[in-house]
This record gives structure tokens, sequence and C-alpha cells, in this order.
């Protein structure tokens, strides 16, 4: 889509800035978030202003995917389908209805059969 590579979650970008060698095969592709990626990123509690900044700057690097018709209803089959927290279902059925490769580090997606998991392991 458009030359975007995956939809990422948000431990990606964590991973990322925390300079993680796990991400490193991914630098040079054109990367995708969803809005609640944007969120809880910038939602932390007591966040600092240098980190605000460096977060800023992580998702200004993204293209960013806000919700739709199509996501909500993507969300609920998901929800129907998997225990599954709702922010999490958001990011899942964003990488599903754009089609694309999902990058996480988080087990609770493995579940999930509809996506195109790319799962990075400590």
């Amino acid at each position: 889509m458009n030359g975007i590579n995956y939809l990422v979650d948000t431990n990606f970008l964590i991973h990322l800035s925390e300079e993680d060698k796990i991400v490193i095969p991914f630098l040079d592709d054109n990367i995708s978030i969803s809005y609640i990626t944007e969120l809880e990123l910038l939602g932390v509690f007591s966040i600092s202003k240098e980190q605000l900044k460096n977060a800023q700057n992580l998702i200004n690097d993204c293209i960013v995917f806000e919700m739709n018709s199509q996501i909500k209803q993507k969300v609920i089959s998901l929800k129907q389908t998997y225990k599954i927290k709702l922010p999490d279902a958001i990011i899942a059925a964003t990488a599903i209805v754009y089609n694309l490769p999902f990058i996480t580090s988080d087990a609770d997606f493995k579940k999930i059969k509809e996506l195109q998991l790319i799962f990075l392991e400590k």
C-alpha cells in the first residue's frame, strides 16, 4: 500500500527508541502505525519533555492510520472471535484492513490468525 512495508506495534517503536538491535532489519523500510500507538506513546503518565519530543519524532517518521468504518467492523469481528484488549484489536484490525504485515514482540497477537505476523523474539 503506497510504499508502506509494515504496520508496527507500540513495542517496536520502544525497541527503536532504545536502539535495540532487534529492529535493525526493518530500519530502511517505510513503517506505519495505528493512532492507538500514537496515543500509547504520547500518553505515558509523567512523560518528560525530552521523552515526549523523542516519541513525537518517532511518530513523525511514520504514517499514522486513523479510525475508519472498515477498521471498526474488523475490530468488532476480532473482539467477537478472540479474547483481546480493545487497543490491541484496533491495532490488529488496522494491519488486517490495510493488508500490511504486522511487527510486534507482544505474544498476545499470535492468536489472531488473520494477521500477517512478524514476531520479534528477544
